[in-house]
This record gives C-alpha cells, structure tokens and sequence, in this order.
C-alpha cells in the first residue's frame, strides 16, 4: 500500500493529465520547483529554463575537462548560443511581467514550445530545437503578434561560461548579393586548456536580403557580447526572427573556430523552412519505430517521453555512448557506466539497432584502453573502466570502489556486443568488432576467476551489482555475467571458424553461484538478507537468461523485492519486477512495479524521471531504458535469441486493451498483443 501512496502522490504533485501522446503541455511554471526539459538531437543538448527566451543548460556529448568533483574528466557546461534578450517599447520581457506563460515539449517533433502575452501589446511564441540533421546546431524560432503598433528590440547574447578560459570574442559580416550574414561568434579554452570550445549564432530574418534590420553588435564587458536589432510593427502582422547557432569543440574538429562559422552559415543558408522540414523528417523516421498503448493515456503520454529522451541523447554514426543523464545535464560528470550497456541499449536495440550500434562501437573503440587497464591490475584480456569518458581509461573518483572493484561492467559489455549480433544478424560487425570485444573479455574472466581444490570457480573482492555490497565474493550477477560472457565468446569463436579456447565453456560451467538452504539465489557468498540498493540476483533472470525456471524466478523474486528500501535507490530495479512478473503472467503484480518503477520519481513540470524516489537529478534515461524494457520484454513478451527477435508468453496490465510494438529489430517487425 505505501508504494501505491507514493505513485498518487507523485501524480498529484505533478498535476497534469495526459491530453495528448505526443505534448505535454504545462502552465504552472515556478521557478522554485522546475525541472527542465532537454531538446537533444544525439549531440547536442538544451535544456528548457522558467525564464522566458532562455534554455537553462547546453550540453555537448563528448567534450570533457578536468575540473570539481573528484580529480576526474567532466562534462563541459557549453555556450549558450540561442540565449535571447526581447523588449518591446522599451521594456525587457521578463518572467515577472508577463502573463499566460505556457510551455509545451512536443515529443513528434523535438521541440520545446512557448508562448506568453505581454501586457495589452502583444502575443509571443517561441520554439527551441536541436537540428536532427545538423549534430552541432540549434535553432530558435520566436514570432510575435502585436496587438498595437509596437517597437521590439532583440539581442541574441553569447556569455563565456564561467570554468572557461582566455575567450576570444568575434563579430563578422558576410555579404552577398543575395545575403547578408552577421556572425556573433565566440572561442574559449576549456578549464585545462585541453579543449577548445567554439559558438557561433546568427539570426534569420523573414524579410529579403534588402529589408532586413539592421544589426548592431556590442561588448559590453570581456565575459559577453551580442548582436542586436530593433524593429517597428504593426498591430495584428506577425512577425518572424530565428537565431541558429553552432558549438563544437577540438574534441569533435581540429578547427573548431571556423568550423562553427561555416556550420552556422551552413543552417543559415539553408533557411527557416528547409531546417524545419529536415529536422521534422528525420524525427519522423526515428518514430516509425514506436510503443503504443491503447487504454491507459498517462502511461502512453509517460512512455512516448521515455522513447523521446532515449532517441534525442544517442546519436547514428557517432560512435558515443550514454551517460546516466543523456544530455540533460552534467550529473555523473557524463561519464558512461554499465546503465548504457546493460539498462539503455537493449531498448535502443530493440527500436533503433543502428542508434544502439553507436554505444557499442563507443566499447569497442576503447578496446585497448580496457586491455590497458586489465594489464594495470594483473589480468589478461579487457578489463572496461566501471566510469568512462573520451579516453576510455577509469575515470572514477579515488573513494568510489566501484572504479577499483566493479568488474561485472566487462561482462555488461560483452553481452551487448552479442546481443547486437543476435539481433541483427550482422556477420561482419561480429567479426570485425563484436569478436575481438567477446574474446579480450573471456580472457578477462579467465585470469580472474580462481578455482579451489574441488575445481569450482570463484569470483573474488568485488563491488556487486548491488553497489552497497563492497569487495565480497561471489556475486550473484558478476558471476552469472562472467558466465554468458565465456559461452558467448564460445558460440562467437565457431560462428566464425575462430579459434576457440576450451576454459572458456570449461570455467563458464564451473562458476558458482550460491543459494540459501531454502534454495534462494544468495546474492553473494556471505549474504544474509540486508537491505540492497538495486536489483543482483534476480538479473539472472532477465537479462542474463541463467534462471528460467517460473517458481525459482518467483521465489527469488518474493525473496528481494521487499529488500529495496523507498529513498535513495536507483530506478531501474523495480522495472526488472515488474517485467519478471509479467513473464510469469503475473498482471497485477507486473503493472504495481511498472508504476513504482517510475512515477515516484516524477519531477514537474514535465515529468521528468529522477534517478530515486524525490531525487532532484533528472533526467535518468538509465531509469526510462529500465521501464521501456518492461513493457517490450516484459508486458510485450520480447525475447532475444540466437535467430533475432521472437515473441515468448505476453501479459497485459489489466486496464490495458491493446499494446502494440512498431518497428522492432533490425527487420522492424510489429508485434501486437490484445486482450482477447
């Protein structure tokens, strides 16, 4: 009963009905209590701020700096090269003076949309977007309705983020016959000076080339500068302006600098309705793969949000992974852990295999770094770092164990690289990649499992998949990844004609996973039933395939649902209940997890997922991978085999009348389950 409390709570605290599948809209906007929401296109993030005409955050996938938490790399905070300052009649539009400010994420089209009246003279929308076409640009679109004749005065502003260093500030005119380019544009090093960081923005006028307004730049200090422009209209034209902007670092392009000019004059050449009309057929190709319910409009509004945020933070071709929190943020510093491989991937795989083939080829480019630090510690193979960045090699803080100590991130690895092949049946990737990934990680295996006198296999000093159980032995899921790890290698090895080494299937048999008297899966080898902070044991379920009997999965399932505490656990755990229970066919039970999987998590107004129960840290896609597994493998009855994707046993929430799965695998099947 205290976890369906929770989920009321958390509906109520939002307040939002589910109006539309594809929108959600909100006008209780408090700067006190908002969580913003993030337009992505794979590369580049922006998020949404209370204040009108500004996003909050811009983040750049792949461009780290040593800088705060823990003598680590971290994301970089980039520029904000839409951030826009509006006056009309001389009077600056600010939060507090104006009125029926609404905002809307348009999930169909990646977009974050707004509107708001300004005093008796005129209507505002404004829309933000990141280009799905162009990875390193953005777009503002902003339209104003005057209700009299009023003057507006625009400046598009560039302010060199704090961390940042020795900014350099530019402002250039290109003119043409038929155009005439004003480029605000500014470079900065990063906090080591390892990086350096470059934006560039122009506005898009309606007018011809001739009629344009005429802009004017200014500094007014050495931390910012804009370029800016006034302009009388008349009472009931509506007016359009964009800003497109650039920002990509030396991480991305040698020359970073001129780079983010041509791109933004790129965009701006390209013009207003040709960058909508890409932008929006790109994303409508990413929805022909898609989750729909019939019955249940909240939990289709929910899920739609959880698609949109996994498809907006990974990019096709890009050969970059996930952090935690996509591109919502910098929390977790950006790094990459097991959530991409083991929480996120599969339902990227199972939606979009050629998005998910960018978070694997990310493992296999860092192939040498991982046997780089298997070598650290006196192990053969490929030991992956448990937090990884640009360079591949550890990246956690010193007095996080799990960076010395979680080693089932090897095995999480391997098994995304055969399961991408097992999906998409795509020989030549296994041989290229996804061999040399399953064989260095084996022989990882191999030199760290320790046999004793009987000839069992052991797995020592470890941090477990349950993060509160530091350097035991014999974890459960450590174990039983190890396990599907070496046979995978195996089966790889005669798919391909490849040399195949006996101990893998030999240590594979011989490692050994505990079970209490009463036949319980015991999470390790000295467990006796403490509290855990996620889901272990019951992963040999699902993902792992190890336990396929429905009364131990129920057993262990009755056994450590009750030994997840409410606060301070991460989201992920109960969609693995949740998505077990429906495989058992148990609906009731199923549906009760689905919703404590996610909604006590909510944070307004949009909804966002945080990554625990009033946790203040959206958005945690690690979380929204986890509950998109439940529906497609658990409700939707998804199996991965070794012949690509099959459709095993299904069970529907009892309010639910029809779930249909839309464009699954590398063959976009549909699958349709109905209550009969």
């Amino acid at each position: 009963m205290k976890k369906y409390i929770l989920c009321l709570f958390s509906l109520i605290a939002i307040g939002i009905h589910a109006q539309d599948p594809w929108k959600i809209k909100v006008t209780d906007i408090n700067s006190d209590n908002y969580y913003g929401v993030t337009v992505a296109n794979g590369m580049l993030g922006l998020v949404s701020s209370p204040e009108p005409l500004r996003t909050s955050n811009v983040v750049l996938a792949g461009s780290y700096d040593k800088y705060g938490r823990g003598r680590v790399s971290n994301f970089l905070n980039g520029f904000n090269m839409l951030n826009t300052s509006l006056s009309i009649n001389g009077k600056t539009i600010r939060r507090e003076n104006i009125s029926n400010f609404t905002q809307e994420l348009d999930m169909k089209q990646a977009m974050q949309r707004s509107s708001f009246s300004f005093e008796d003279k005129a209507e505002v929308t404004y829309s933000y977007l990141a280009l799905r076409q162009l990875p390193y640009c953005a777009m503002l679109v902003v339209e104003i309705t005057p209700r009299t004749d009023i003057t507006i005065g625009v400046a598009n502003i560039q302010e060199t983020p704090d961390a940042f260093r020795n900014n350099q500030m530019y402002y250039n005119e290109i003119n043409r016959q038929h155009a005439s380019i004003k480029l605000l544009s500014t470079q900065a090093e990063s906090p080591t000076g390892k990086l350096k960081i470059c934006a560039s923005s122009a506005f898009i006028f309606s007018e011809s080339a001739d009629d344009e307004p005429r802009v004017m730049h200014s500094t007014p200090n050495n931390n910012n500068h804009n370029m800016r422009f006034s302009k009388q209209l008349k009472s009931g034209e509506t007016y359009r302006f964009c800003v497109v902007g650039s920002t990509i670092t030396s991480a991305h392009h040698p020359d970073p600098m001129n780079e983010a000019e041509r791109l933004t004059i790129f965009a701006y050449l390209e013009g207003y309705e040709r960058l909508i009309e890409r932008h929006t057929q790109q994303w409508d190709e990413l929805w022909q793969s898609d989750i729909e319910i019939e019955g249940d409009a909240q939990s289709q509004q929910d899920i739609h949000s959880m698609i949109y945020h996994l498809y907006s933070f990974v990019r096709e071709g890009s050969a970059l992974s996930i952090s935690p929190m996509g591109l919502s943020g910098l929390g977790y510093n950006g790094h990459i852990f097991w959530d991409a491989d083991t929480w996120i991937f599969p339902a990227l795989l199972m939606l979009q295999p050629t998005l998910a083939e960018s978070l694997i080829n990310y493992r296999f480019n860092r192939l040498e770094a991982a046997k780089q630090n298997a070598f650290e510690h006196g192990y053969k193979g490929a030991m992956y770092s448990w937090e990884s960045s640009d360079s591949g090699f550890e990246e956690t803080p010193v007095w996080a164990l799990s960076g010395t100590f979680e080693h089932h991130i090897s095995g999480c690895v391997a098994l995304a690289a055969w399961n991408y092949y097992r999906v998409t049946q795509d020989r030549n990737w296994l041989e290229k990649k996804g061999f040399p990934i399953l064989e260095s990680t084996a022989n990882f295996w191999l030199s760290r499992a320790e046999a004793d006198k009987e000839g069992t296999y052991h797995i020592r000093n470890v941090v477990a998949a349950d993060e509160w159980a530091e350097n035991v032995d014999d974890d459960a899921y450590t174990n039983g990844v190890a396990k599907v790890n070496l046979m995978a290698a195996a089966q790889a090895a005669r798919i391909l004609k490849q040399p195949l080494n006996t101990q893998w299937e030999k240590v594979a048999s011989k490692l050994i996973i505990h079970q209490f008297a009463d036949g319980v899966t015991q999470e390790y080898s000295t467990y006796k039933g403490e509290k855990i902070k996620q889901a272990d044991a019951n992963l040999l379920a699902y993902p792992l395939g190890l336990i396929s009997n429905p009364a131990q999965i129920k057993k262990d399932l009755a056994f450590y649902e009750v030994r997840v505490p409410e606060k301070d656990t991460p989201a992920m755990t109960q969609a693995i209940f949740s998505l077990l229970y429906a495989r058992l066919g148990n609906a009731e039970k199923a549906w009760h997890f689905f919703q404590d999987a996610y909604l006590p998590n909510l944070n307004p107004p949009f909804r966002v997922i945080a990554e625990t129960k009033g946790g203040t840290n959206p958005y945690f896609v690690t979380g929204a991978g986890g509950v998109l597994q439940s529906i497609m493998m658990g409700f939707g009855g998804l199996e991965i085999t070794d012949n690509g994707v099959t459709q095993i046993k299904s069970t529907l929430p009892p309010h639910w009348k029809k779930l249909t799965l839309k464009g699954i695998g590398a063959k976009r099947e549909k699958f349709l389950i109905q209550k009969k």
